[in-house]
Parts: structure tokens; sequence; C-alpha cells
């Protein structure tokens, strides 16, 4: 059974820097891990997804050029360094474990969140 618990949210202003920690219980190198936010009244959507080796590595087009995913595999790590926050990043962040997708239906395995607050 993999468990995943994501840190690092907080309350921030606008163009200030955040970064969410994935810490992940069993093998994570076996996996390709995911970003994803949900914002009040909205659905699910799509942050970022880093492949198994971090070879390949995704964005939404909303946070391209201002966040960049990694991951450690040693360490059973994956980040998520968030640059230039805006009031619209504003969400609670997922991340998760499976498949390279930007589809949540192809991830197996949850994180139970981490809220994300930018103020402007």
């Amino acid at each position: 059974q993999v468990q995943l618990v994501e840190s690092g949210g907080g309350l921030v202003q606008a163009g200030a820097s955040l970064r969410l920690s994935c810490a992940v219980s069993g093998t994570l190198r076996r996996y390709s891990m995911g970003w994803f936010r949900q914002a009040p009244g909205k659905e699910r959507e799509f942050v970022s997804a880093i492949s198994s080796s971090g070879g390949r590595k995704i964005y939404a087009d909303s946070v391209k050029g201002r966040f960049t995913v990694s991951r450690d595999n040693a360490k059973n790590t994956m980040d998520l360094q968030m640059n230039s926050l805006k009031p619209e990043d504003t969400a609670v962040y997922y991340c998760a474990a499976g498949d390279f997708s930007t589809s949540t239906h192809q991830y197996t395995y949850w994180g139970q969140g981490t809220q994300v607050t930018v103020s402007s």
C-alpha cells in the first residue's frame, strides 16, 4: 500500500513562492507522480506530472514557467516549486501516484491535500 502526505502549503501574497512536498511511504520509483489542485466549487484540475525516472515532465499551461516539479526516488519525495504565485493559484493541492497522465483517472494513490492561499 502506498501512502502520500503533502506539506508546505500556506498563506502568501501574490508574487511570493512556496514549495510543496509529497512524502511517499512505499516504493516511489515505480510510479509516475502528479500534482493536482481543486479550488472551491471547481473540479480537480491537473497541475504537473513527472515520470517515474524524472525524465519527463509536463505542466498545465496556467503554471508553465512558474512551477517546477522534481522528485527524489532515493528519498521517496516529490516537490513542486511554485514561484510568482497568483490569487488564481489558490486551491487545495494534491499529490498522486500512478501512470504518467494529465487525467485524475490514471492515478491510483492520493494524498489528503494541502491548502495554498494567495492573497492579492
